[in-house]
């Protein structure tokens, strides 16, 4: 069961990303791109996704995702973090990633 330290290190690990604070909670970015915010209480994290993600997140297991606040009706998804298996989320957290990196690193 991942927590906010895993997420950190999966976010961390991938190539030009920095966390800072953003709206009073931990945000990641590659370079000026956000791809990822913890909840202040560090139970949650909202990712970058498509439409078509949140859809498929959604259907799959509606405890574990929801619509982020805010960022949902651009396809972000809210994920709790006690609840997913941590190869699905390594797998959102790169996905958001890559959606928010220069094509230059996304591709490579």
């Amino acid at each position: 069961m991942p927590d906010a330290t895993r997420l950190r290190a999966l976010a961390l690990g991938l190539p030009e990303v920095f966390e800072r604070e953003t709206w009073g909670k931990s945000a990641f970015r590659v370079g000026a791109k956000l791809f990822a915010t913890l909840a202040a209480d560090e139970q949650c994290v909202v990712l970058r996704a498509t439409h078509e993600e949140q859809a498929a997140a959604l259907a799959l297991d509606p405890g574990t995702f929801a619509v982020a606040p805010y960022q949902g009706q651009h396809g972000w998804i809210r994920v709790r973090l006690a609840t997913i298996a941590d190869d699905q989320l390594a797998e959102l957290v790169t996905e958001a990633w890559r959606q928010a990196a220069p094509k230059r690193l996304a591709t490579g």
